[in-house]
């Protein structure tokens, strides 16, 4: 505490015209211990995007948080995806319309969280999905429980459940409620370097299904027609769709034919990631991927090679930047510093910028090794980010009009 009050009365000599809120930053230090609580609680439940059990489990503890400080819980199915989608609501007499957004599935399997659960090592607490993304749930519950009704006109919290596989199940949801809404916080994890992301790519995926036909392997291999080939075949040359020049990036991640060494295989498919920062590159690499996979080398073989798009790009926006601006400012208020990032990995945020919403992201904890057995978060930073998330929505939710560029 002490070092972040001096670091208050620098910020404050250097900017001059900032206002920080030490009583609001006291407030903040004393919920870090139980904002670490619950996220013990989150990260040693397994919800992996397909669990709907452990969804709707860490769905009952957030529910459960936000009821208490008045907030009402709308559960609602994530259709085709697994569990339920939290929507929570509180009125307030300000005049800005927030909308907060977190995720609680997380990549891990089944079983992860008893195989490593929560633990704390010196400044770092460790477990599946600590900071993708049960770190920007801890953070938004906390943060609303330092504002008053005052602070904002709504506040609108939603929980997703199938993020990690592109929002299918909460799409329509995210569409509306960006539609009632004046700004949004997204609640993806802070980056290393403690920063926000401003812009975003899109993501897709390929799909590449071949068709040949089996036949022994020893007896008479050249009755065959080899899909496990032509699929190998395709996959070299379609991995010229990347871009170094515009950073669009189409990496093969699977890639799957056959079962038994001496048969010839009828069947292979491969899936590739893909990323690119406007949907004109997207348009590209689609007619490329047309192109390209005509060219067979094994003519006999059956080629479907599809693209599907995923999240729509963040682009860079004056709008955007005006948010960082003031995020800045408030971060600064206490001595810290952010980082403005432009991200590789596609989310929410996304679509609620396709929306037309103004929208920030990478507002939840700050960490590392996302998606990796050593994914971590920084205990240090629980207290300042449920600061600047608090502070944002203060300004925001009292004058809306603040979004512009």
């Amino acid at each position: 505490m002490r070092r972040l009050a001096a670091g208050i009365a620098l910020a404050l000599a250097t900017l001059g015209t900032a206002s920080a809120d030490p009583a609001l930053l006291k407030r903040a230090e004393a919920r870090q211990p139980a904002a670490l609580a619950l996220l013990e609680k989150l990260v040693n439940i397994d919800s992996g995007t397909f669990n709907g059990a452990g969804l709707d489990a860490v769905g009952a503890i957030a529910a459960a948080e936000l009821a208490e400080q008045g907030f009402r819980i709308e559960k609602l199915p994530a259709t085709p995806a697994a569990g339920s989608n939290i929507v929570a609501t509180r009125a307030g007499t300000g005049k800005g319309r927030v909308l907060l957004m977190a995720h609680m599935d997380t990549v891990f399997a089944d079983g992860t969280a008893a195989k490593r659960p929560f633990r704390v090592d010196g400044k770092r607490a460790y477990g599946p999905g600590i900071m993708d993304d049960k770190g920007g749930i801890v953070i938004a519950i906390h943060a609303s429980r330092l504002l008053a009704g005052g602070d904002f006109g709504k506040l609108t919290i939603l929980l997703n459940t199938n993020e990690e596989t592109g929002s299918a199940g909460t799409r329509t949801l995210i569409d509306r409620l960006a539609r009632e809404h004046d700004v949004a916080f997204n609640l993806e994890p802070g980056r290393a370097a403690d920063g926000l992301v401003v812009a975003r790519k899109g993501s897709g995926e390929i799909e590449l299904d071949v068709t040949g036909k089996a036949s022994h392997a020893g007896v008479a291999p050249k009755q065959g027609v080899n899909a496990a080939l032509e699929a190998a075949h395709q996959v070299v040359q379609l991995s010229r769709l990347g871009d170094d020049a515009k950073d669009t990036t189409v990496s093969w991640t699977v890639i799957q034919g056959g079962d038994r060494t001496n048969v010839i295989p009828d069947h292979a498919r491969a899936l590739a990631d893909v990323r690119a920062r406007t949907p004109e590159e997207f348009d590209r690499v689609e007619r490329d991927l047309r192109r390209l996979s005509a060219s067979q080398l094994v003519p006999e073989a059956k080629v479907s090679a599809v693209l599907k798009r995923d999240f729509p790009p963040m682009p860079a926006s004056p709008v955007t930047d005006g948010l960082a601006k003031r995020a800045t400012a408030i971060y600064a208020e206490i001595g810290r510093k952010l980082t403005l990032e432009s991200s590789g990995g596609a989310a929410d945020a996304s679509l609620l910028f396709a929306a037309g919403l103004p929208t920030i992201d990478g507002l939840g904890i700050v960490g590392g090794g996302i998606h990796t057995a050593d994914e971590y978060a920084e205990v240090d930073s629980i207290a300042p980010r449920i600061y600047l998330l608090a502070r944002l929505i203060q300004e925001y939710g009292r004058s809306p009009a603040l979004v512009k560029p």
